[in-house]
């Protein structure tokens, strides 16, 4: 008998996550089974799974009963089957931290056994230990993660998760996780940093995360070494990030004239078009990018709505520690540069790189002499 087994769920259908992240490959939510003298059911899954769920862990039991439900995060696509589960098996304890037993109620969710748990507590299961480690605001203010020293394993809570369906063999574990760590856990770099610290010194072979496949071998210190890059806010890839956001056109044409001479100065580029291209995947480049080029029309007198969205997003994740090239264009006034350059004050550590680029509608000769001084800052 297996003294860990994986009964978590694939949801293929789901387009939106948290309703504004696409899914081109649907999700998966992860739980987990330890069986030992006693038996722990970890974490439950979103609720649109949750009779899948519950089939795949009675086949999991042998006939067993669980006595625990550890709860490592309440965001009800982890928390939104566990009224399902106490109903099935209302002798069952909760383990969980006491902000997360406040959020029950929020939920309505009944737990009428209730274990309270925090940092360094250990749940005894007789062969297997759970320890716990609290992770506040990863990105959740009652989020725990467990490490269990027999099995070697980290239960990580959101932490180390990705965008899709649970593949165990997928090559590029990064792309999808980096899109969802900026996105979901960005603005809390510190408060993972102080999380990377604690498990440092465990012995960790396997990382279980609550979206995404368990991370073992090279996949697992490559994590590992992204998360540190990640949560520090460093970089991650030399090159430049050019974003265009172009009303008819005309400033998206210079941005790519300047995507171009910098790549023919041997620059890795990556290029957005903020009115096309997914939001999320621009907010993951402007991450993993030192230097970024922003190109943007002005709108009513402000700033384009994409680019003022992407750069408000920004905000909001904690983007710091980077360079940024300014284009704006305004038939008649020009406003966008001002407006992007006061929304980057706003951020850390945020360096605008001079000349700042004016146009008034299409690119013309008189153009050229400041462009090629921004490619050649840049």
């Amino acid at each position: 008998m297996r003294s860990l087994s994986y009964i978590g769920c694939d949801d293929p259908t789901l387009d939106l996550f948290e309703g504004q992240y696409a899914l081109p490959d649907g999700m998966c939510y992860n739980s987990y089974l330890l069986m030992a003298e006693r038996v722990a059911v970890v974490d439950s899954v979103d609720p649109r799974c949750t009779d899948e769920w519950l089939n795949h862990l009675e086949k999991s039991l042998l006939g067993r009963t669980p006595d625990y439900l550890v709860v490592h995060h309440m965001e009800p696509d982890h928390s939104g089957s566990m009224d399902a589960f106490l109903r099935r098996y209302p002798e069952a304890t909760v383990v969980c931290s006491k902000i997360a037993q406040g959020m029950m109620t929020n939920f309505a969710i009944n737990a009428p056994k209730v274990q309270m748990v925090k940092e360094g507590d250990v749940l005894d299961l007789g062969g297997l230990t759970l320890q716990f480690i609290a992770a506040p605001m990863i990105h959740w203010p009652e989020v725990l993660m467990s490490y269990c020293k027999e099995e070697q394993v980290l239960f990580s809570a959101d932490a180390f998760g990705k965008f899709g369906v649970y593949d165990a063999d997928a090559d590029d574990w990064a792309c999808e996780a980096r899109r969802y760590y900026f996105n979901i856990v960005g603005k809390y770099g510190q408060q993972v940093q102080n999380v990377l610290k604690k498990i440092a010194p465990l012995a960790i072979q396997s990382i279980a995360p609550l979206h995404g496949p368990v991370l073992e071998g090279e996949k697992r210190e490559e994590a590992l070494r992204l998360y540190g890059i990640w949560s520090a806010y460093g970089i991650e890839t030399e090159g430049v990030f050019v974003v265009s956001a172009s009303i008819h056109g005309h400033t998206k044409a210079v941005a790519e004239q300047i995507a171009e001479a910098l790549k023919e100065k041997g620059n890795k580029v990556a290029f957005t078009d903020l009115t096309r291209d997914d939001m999320a995947e621009a907010i993951e480049d402007a991450f993993r990018y030192g230097r970024i080029v922003l190109c943007a029309c002005t709108y009513d007198g402000d700033l384009f709505p994409p680019m003022h969205t992407f750069l408000h997003k920004l905000q909001l994740k904690g983007w710091r520690g980077r360079k940024v090239g300014l284009v704006e264009n305004g038939s008649w006034a020009p406003q966008a540069a001002r407006i992007m350059r006061a929304m980057l004050e706003q951020m850390t550590d945020v360096t605008v790189i001079e000349p700042v680029v004016s146009l008034r509608g299409a690119y013309k000769p008189d153009n050229q002499a400041a462009v090629e001084a921004l490619v050649e800052a840049i």
